[in-house]
C-alpha cells in the first residue's frame, strides 16, 4: 500500500531521516513513536505524498510518487485519510459541512451522501453537534470531527498525527476505540504519538506494531512498551 525504499529526507541543510525502508501492509495497525523533532510528522507526510523524499523511492499503491502528477497525487490521496496534529476547520461553516468538505471538493456532495454523513457523525458521537461552529467545539469534539472528516471518503489507510495530544485520557480512549473499530473493518492504521500509555491500552484491544524514529532511523520498538 505504502512502500519506502532507502528513503532520506533533508530539511534546512540537515538530514532529518535517513536510510528508511518500510512497507505498510493492508489491515495493519502501527504506532509511530520518537522524541519531539525526530521526524514523525515528516515521515507521515512522506507516506501520503505531501513531501517528496530527498533520496530513495516512495510508492503509493504501487505508484512512484516522483512520477505522479499533481492530479495523480490528489486522486491517490483520496485513499488515505489524514488526521493532522493541528486540526484546521473553516470556522464559518457548521461541523457537518466541515466534515463533508472532502465530498464537496471531490464533487460527491450529493443528496445521497447525506445519510452517510449522518451515520458517520453518529458513529463519532457528534450528531447532536452537527450545526455547531468549530469555535464552539471542545478539544475532544474537534478530534472526533477530524477523524470523521478523514474517513468520509472511505479511505484504505488512516494516518493520524498525535490525535490525542490535546485531549484528556477518557477522550483519548474513546478516539482509540474508534480507530480500533476502523482497523477491525479492514482499514490500515498508523498513529504517531508520544503517549506510551495509549500504546499499552491499544495493545489490549488490537495487534499493533510499534515503530520508533531515533537518530534519523526507523526501528521496530521492543516489547518493553
Amino acid at each position: 500500500m505504502i512502500e519506502l525504499d532507502n528513503v532520506a529526507y533533508s530539511y534546512g541543510g540537515g538530514e532529518l531521516l535517513s536510510g528508511i525502508t518500510f512497507g505498510l501492509q493492508p489491515g495493519s495497525f502501527h504506532f509511530l513513536t520518537g522524541p519531539s523533532g525526530a521526524g514523525k510528522t515528516t515521515f507521515l507526510k512522506l507516506c501520503y505524498g505531501a513531501l517528496i523524499a530527498t533520496s530513495g523511492e516512495v510508492r503509493l499503491f504501487d505508484q512512484d510518487v516522483r512520477s505522479m502528477t499533481r492530479d495523480d497525487v490528489a486522486m491517490t490521496r483520496r485513499r488515505v485519510g489524514v488526521v493532522h496534529q493541528d486540526v484546521q476547520f473553516l470556522d464559518h461553516l457548521p461541523l457537518a459541512d466541515n466534515v463533508a468538505l472532502p465530498l464537496t471538493v471531490s464533487g460527491r456532495g450529493a443528496l445521497d451522501e447525506a445519510a452517510n454523513l449522518k451515520e458517520l457523525l453518529n458513529w463519532v458521537g457528534l450528531n447532536h453537534r452537527a450545526d455547531a461552529l468549530p469555535p464552539e467545539l471542545s478539544g475532544g469534539e474537534r478530534q472526533r470531527a477530524a477523524l470523521a472528516r478523514a474517513v468520509i471518503m472511505s479511505p484504505d489507510i488512516i494516518l493520524a498525527d498525535e490525535p490525542t495530544g490535546n485531549i484528556d485520557w477518557e477522550m483519548s480512549q474513546r478516539l482509540l476505540r474508534l480507530l480500533v473499530e476502523l482497523n477491525k473493518m479492514g482499514k490500515t492504521i498508523m498513529i504517531a504519538t508520544h503517549d506510551l500509555a495509549l500504546i499499552r491500552a491499544a495493545k489490549t484491544q488490537v495487534q499493533a506494531r510499534v515503530l520508533r524514529i531515533a537518530n534519523r532511523q526507523l526501528q521496530l520498538a521492543g516489547a518493553d512498551l
